[in-house]
């Protein structure tokens, strides 16, 4: 009789339950479930009205909602967790439930993984100045509160008071670029994307009431130089969605148009060396396999050996920030560097 202890599929049984929570969330911000209840506890049936939705097949997903955390059952009624109450609710200060616009295109291109793995082609492939304009407003629609999200993380992490003239390079819709706006009165901003972009980023600007103090200019960061010198440049989210020689290429674009002395912040995700921690960024990377031919989240030591052949000392990695996609290298050109 064989002693060897009986291995059991927990662990894949664990991570194939794993997805419906998650699609339970979606669903609920999709069908915008959480606002009617900001008046209070709701029956399924008000909820189903409210929301113009089917009575009998909502009721389940609220019940789904129950189970997950995002709401709280009073007998036949439901109601807003606190957390709910404020990030899912329209018209909070703090409201993100148009996420799930970017939640629905990450969970579809992370279905045909595998498909783009065999073939050795992204099955998703994204195209920031091709898109459609409708593709390309609900991407952003999905990704500003992110972005906002971790320009605050970074404005709050540091002291930029001294700095007057900074640089968001592949600025995106603009988020990080107001969040430091916000914080920071002394900076003047700009972001440097593809034209493509950039009224995207100025509409959020406008909307922001920093128009102003943020100047949109078209560029292709890659192959044009910035338009003028600055003493501070972030850029999120751009390494993984650039090949190597493109990386080098930005790089040497905004150690040109630096001053002396002045910080480099790149901020996204970042793998430890081990290329399987944090977990979620080890496996968030399978989105960036799909959508991109050569794009995918690096390790410390990859971001430091570009850093470092631009000309720029490494400074630190500030890892595991409390906002999505917020870690972030600091690196500064040295004071000599011309």
């Amino acid at each position: 009789m064989s002693t060897q202890p009986r291995i059991i599929p927990k662990t894949i049984e664990t991570l194939a339950d794993a997805v419906y929570p998650s699609f339970a969330m979606l669903a609920g911000m999709e069908l915008d479930l959480f606002t009617p209840l900001k008046v209070g506890p709701l029956t399924a049936e008000e909820i189903a009205r409210a929301a113009g939705t089917d009575r009998a097949k909502t009721a389940p997903l609220l019940h789904a909602l129950v189970a997950i955390g995002l709401l709280k059952s009073d007998g036949d009624r439901f109601l807003n967790s606190p957390e709910a109450d404020q990030f899912l609710v329209r018209g909070s200060p703090d409201y993100i439930g148009m996420r799930h616009h970017a939640y629905r295109r990450r969970w579809n291109s992370v279905l045909c993984v595998a498909e783009t793995i065999r073939a050795g082609v992204p099955q998703r492939a994204m195209d920031y100045a091709g898109m459609p304009a409708n593709v390309r407003e609900s991407f952003y629609r999905g990704t500003f509160t992110e972005c906002l999200a971790a320009g605050r993380v970074l404005a709050k992490s540091r002291d930029f008071s001294t700095f007057r003239c900074l640089v968001d390079v592949g600025g995106g819709s603009g988020g990080l670029a107001i969040a430091m706006a916000e914080t920071w009165p002394n900076l003047t901003i700009t972001i440097a994307d593809l034209p493509a972009i950039t009224p995207v980023a100025q509409r959020y600007v406008d909307e922001a009431g920093f128009a102003k103090r943020i100047t949109v200019c078209p560029t292709n960061a890659v192959s044009d130089p910035l338009s003028k010198s600055y003493d501070i440049a972030v850029m999120r989210g751009l390494f993984p969605v650039l090949t190597g020689d493109q990386i080098r290429k930005v790089l040497a674009n905004v150690y040109s148009a630096l001053k002396p002395g002045s910080p480099l912040y790149v901020v996204g995700w970042i793998l430890d060396n081990s290329h399987v921690a944090p977990l979620s960024y080890a496996t968030y990377n399978l989105l960036f396999v799909n959508d991109y031919a050569d794009g995918l989240i690096h390790t410390e030591a990859e971001h430091r050996t570009w850093l470092e052949e631009a000309g720029f000392e490494y400074v630190l990695r500030e890892p595991s920030a409390p906002s999505y996609a917020a870690d972030f290298i600091l690196a500064r050109k040295p004071a000599g560097g011309h």
